[in-house]
């Protein structure tokens, strides 16, 4: 197959050493032509993300190619012999094939199911499709593995359940008020969980996000991001009677929501059987534990919900067993069609070879021909087609499928001699 894949990624390498080749094999109009101008390398792709650097490629020559995509990896890291063996990792020909389908399912992902992985394969084979640096074997292989990426997350519950906290958060707030649409929230706190709750809830459908931080400058970042509403730390709670979700997420070393501030705020809200949700994903806690004791409201920590997230993990991982089975499957199914382009040339020749003596034997008796009305002319050449065809169905059939087994097999040789090919 000549087919070889060289990475390295959050498992093998700390991020220092990946930024290293991060920055350069991000920069398609710079490494793409590297890559190319070695005449072992026939295509390539390089995907570059933050947890992962990879380059897959069709070579030449395997040897001088493999060497030379080492070198090129160590060059551009600036890793010498013993890092280039301590980090990197090289897959060839089927272990290449299984490698890239079980990362574009997210298998080989930090988060198991999540799904940028796979937009990130699609933005990297189109980069190099633009860049004419793909051909018959990566076209096909990349589209197989964009066909068993949706195939896992449809057979299978690898992307389901929550398994970061701040999604857990949200899907939790969901299961208590049945849809967020409409909703309104309050982040307290500018931070990345509270930046990725924001992500989520605006999936959901929440209408207003209000966004409370000791530094103001940030919450206005993140208010206009979200298209929310920046909150001066000292008067969040007085937007408590507004919202129906607070998420809290400070660096704070006490607690800075009380019982007192809560029941306040239930009393000035219009309906008095409305329900607050709050979540409280600081270590140390945000929100005072006695809060939970007041009617309508739901209190949660961030034990609650690592909890969930572990169960969620335990699941998906039990679902990766099934998407490990559809991967092999799929692996199988690609090989097959691989090593069936064995048979090509072969079955090219035998058609050609019979074309050019169906022609010839044509013009041969193109006199007598010449006498039949265009129709009846049209019938001759039909019949002669089709008996060609007849004739060649079953050395075809035999060529492909002795070339999907992967060998060469004494009857494609026999068929080449046969018809002198």
């Amino acid at each position: 197959m000549k087919l070889i894949l060289v990475g390295m990624n959050y498992k093998t390498a700390p991020v220092e050493l990946r930024e290293r080749l991060q920055n350069y094999c991000s920069d398609q109009d710079v490494a793409l032509p590297d890559l190319l101008r070695n005449p072992e390398i026939k295509e390539a792709i390089c995907l570059a993300t933050c947890n992962r650097i990879e380059v897959i490629a069709r070579l030449g020559d395997t040897a001088q190619g493999e060497d030379f995509l080492k070198n090129f990896m160590c060059r551009q890291g600036n890793f010498d012999v013993a890092e280039a063996e301590k980090y990197l990792y090289i897959y060839r020909d089927i272990d290449a094939v299984l490698h890239l389908f079980r990362v574009a399912s997210s298998l080989d992902s930090m988060v198991m199911g999540e799904p940028q992985i796979l937009g990130q394969i699609k933005e990297a084979y189109r980069m190099a499709v633009d860049r004419h640096a793909t051909g018959v074997l990566l076209n096909r292989l990349t589209h197989h593995a964009f066909q068993v990426a949706k195939r896992v997350r449809s057979e299978t519950e690898i992307a389901g359940n929550a398994v970061s906290v701040s999604y857990a958060a949200v899907e939790l707030a969901k299961k208590i008020f049945g849809s967020l649409k409409g909703k309104s929230a309050l982040l307290i706190g500018a931070g990345e969980m509270s930046e990725l709750a924001a992500r989520h809830l605006i999936r959901q459908g929440v209408g207003n996000i209000f966004i409370a931080n000791r530094t103001i400058a940030r919450a206005e970042q993140m208010a206009e991001e979200f298209h929310g509403a920046a909150v001066s730390f000292d008067e969040f709670p007085s937007f408590l009677p507004e919202v129906d979700i607070v998420i809290a997420s400070t660096g704070a070393p006490g607690y800075i929501l009380t019982a007192q501030m809560v029941a306040a705020a239930l009393k000035k809200h219009k309906h008095k059987q409305h329900m607050l949700f709050l979540i409280d994903i600081a270590v140390p806690r945000d929100i005072d534990p006695d809060v939970g004791e007041l009617d309508n409201v739901y209190l949660y920590n961030i034990d609650h919900l690592q909890d969930v997230v572990d169960a969620n993990r335990a699941m998906r991982r039990g679902e990766a067993l099934r998407a490990e089975e559809l991967i092999a499957e799929e692996v199988a199914g690609f090989e097959k069609w691989f090593n069936s382009l064995a048979a090509v040339p072969a079955i090219v020749r035998l058609r050609e070879k019979t074309d050019s003596i169906v022609q010839g034997e044509l013009e041969r008796f193109s006199a007598w021909l010449g006498g039949l009305s265009e129709e009846d002319r049209a019938h001759v050449e039909w019949l002669v087609s089709s008996v060609v065809n007849k004739i060649l169905h079953d050395p075809i059939t035999v060529l492909k499928e002795e070339s999907s087994e992967g060998d060469e097999l004494p009857d494609m040789a026999s068929i080449r001699r046969l018809f002198k090919l």
